[in-house]
């Protein structure tokens, strides 16, 4: 189970419910009677009739919650009303904004049935033994020399096609990519005609990669002399931000046909990237999308997060990336060039 966002990894699996309960009062009377509700969340109603036997009860409620209440009356006056507590309504009967926030416990989640403490200790367990088989991920691929960058992003913002591009710049030797994606095979093929060699992991009602897929992927597509892997993970600004595949980066790919404030709404995955490409900025003139304001939040997320704006169709940007990439390639040499030196050092020692 994934209580990064609720869901579960494999097998049988249904999302989190995000609520807290739901249900219905029935009543049932021989006699019609005047009747309040009283709420303490904001929605207040009353309802009266006049019959030949009265008596009051009350409702009080300390939840937020959508039910409904059936009252089976004996001079036939049955009636049903539907109340939305997750809504108010001002003077002149507009709707007033409200909002419950099911991720504000411990857990950053809710599920129905489990308490945060639970879920804490699922997660914890979870992440720990991902963690620990990217460690191993890591340290095999920079003992190869291999720079990995894990791309995420939400579906549609242009991930393969940057793929491509960088594949026909960079050209293909050297080069390798995992596909993420919950179903077909789609990405892989169009990666495999540039000629770099491509391997398809299908996630079925997974919502990430995590780190023993890519560590059964490597042996398929590590072949020798190879410098450089891209792992293209699902589409998805949830799950893939609290998964660590191993990679040397994560490289955060934002469309301008999608929302400037997507950094402010999904906060984990920019403050977990190392670059946040700004892509199809040719479409900019024909969008309603103010590329300052998506900058500004992004940093506001994280100050120390890089940005490039760039374009796979018109070629702008590209330059910049593909110097961005040259200069993590670089780091990842000389780290290696450092632990030869410590160990040469310790050899010595002896």
């Amino acid at each position: 189970m994934c209580t990064v966002c609720g869901c579960a990894e494999s097998g049988d699996q249904s999302h989190a419910h995000h609520h807290e309960h739901a249900h219905s009062h029935e009543h049932a009377h021989s006699h019609a009677h005047p009747h309040d509700h009283e709420h303490t969340h904001p929605h207040h109603h009353g309802h009266s009739h006049s019959h030949e036997h009265a008596h009051s009860h009350s409702h009080d409620h300390e939840h937020a919650h959508a039910h409904s209440h059936e009252h089976a009356h004996g001079d036939s006056h049955d009636h049903a009303h539907p109340h939305d507590h997750a809504q108010v309504h001002g003077p002149a009967g507009h709707a007033t904004e409200v909002s419950l926030d099911c991720g504000a416990g411990p857990a950053g989640v809710e599920v129905a049935g489990m308490s945060q403490r639970r879920l804490v200790e699922i997660e914890t367990n979870i992440l720990a033994r991902n963690d620990a088989i990217a460690e191993g991920n890591r340290q095999r691929l920079e003992a190869d020399g291999v720079l990995a960058l894990n791309l995420v992003s939400s579906p549609g913002s242009g991930k393969t096609t940057l793929l491509v591009d960088t594949i026909r710049r960079l050209g293909a030797e050297g080069m390798a990519v995992i596909e993420g994606d919950q179903q077909t095979a789609n990405d892989a093929r169009r990666i495999r005609e540039t000629g770099v060699p491509a391997l398809q992991v299908n996630t079925g009602k997974g919502c990430h990669l995590d780190a023993s897929m890519v560590e059964r992927a490597l042996p398929q597509v590590s072949p020798p002399g190879l410098g450089l892997l891209f792992i293209e993970n699902v589409g998805n600004l949830v799950c893939p931000a609290g998964f660590d595949l191993g990679e040397d980066a994560k490289v955060v790919i934002l469309s301008v046909t999608e929302g400037e404030d997507k950094p402010l709404k999904y906060p984990h995955m920019f403050a977990a990237a190392s670059l946040m490409l700004l892509s199809k900025v040719d479409l900019a003139p024909h969008v309603d999308f103010d590329m300052d304001a998506c900058e500004a939040y992004a940093r506001r997320i994280n100050p120390e997060l890089e940005i490039l704006r760039l374009s796979a169709t018109s070629g702008e940007g590209m330059d910049a990336w593909l110097d961005w990439i040259d200069a993590r390639r670089e780091a990842l040499r000389q780290r290696a060039l450092s632990r030869a030196r410590q160990h040469l050092a310790m050899l010595e020692q002896r």
